[in-house]
């Protein structure tokens, strides 16, 4: 297996354990939030899904400074219709990261947007991952306040 392909393994084991959290979450959440400065359950999982679009530019090496959502005032109906919303963006992002060789992913050079950060492609995609599970801890720590059972994605 090449360096990419594991990378893709991790991204889909990290994505298979959201999505089983995610599904925990009872309708009348979707739009709860600790504090008034916290994304709400819904938000966070569109931004987990809308990051893939994101991040495909960036490691793309495109300019994401005018980049438009496809997400934009796109109400969330429900988990299922932003999976499946989501899905094309989720393939694109996945099959370019699968393109990448081992000297790409040592080699390449990318600067986050947001800050400015410089890493070699392989340490940015591993943030990636990161990203996400991140998230995950922070949707774990939403669904104990809410009183509401946890799914195991401990399996």
């Amino acid at each position: 297996m090449t360096q990419s392909e594991l990378i893709v393994v991790n991204f889909k084991e990290i994505r298979r354990r959201s999505i089983k959290l995610w599904e925990g979450l009872p309708k009348e959440y979707y739009h709860w939030k600790p504090d008034n400065k916290a994304m709400s359950a819904s938000e966070m999982i569109r931004h987990v899904l809308e990051a893939d679009y994101g991040w495909n530019f960036i490691i793309n090496k495109k300019d994401v400074s005018n980049l438009n959502s496809p997400w934009k005032n796109k109400p969330f109906i429900n988990l299922k219709e932003e999976l499946e919303f989501a899905k094309p963006f989720r393939e694109a992002f996945l099959k370019t990261v699968l393109k990448f060789s081992d000297s790409d992913l040592k080699k390449t050079e990318i600067i986050h947007p947001g800050n400015g950060d410089k890493k070699n492609l392989a340490k940015y995609l591993y943030r990636i991952g990161y990203h996400e599970s991140v998230h995950t801890g922070q949707f774990l720590a939403y669904l104990r306040t809410m009183n509401v059972d946890r799914p195991l994605i401990w399996d």
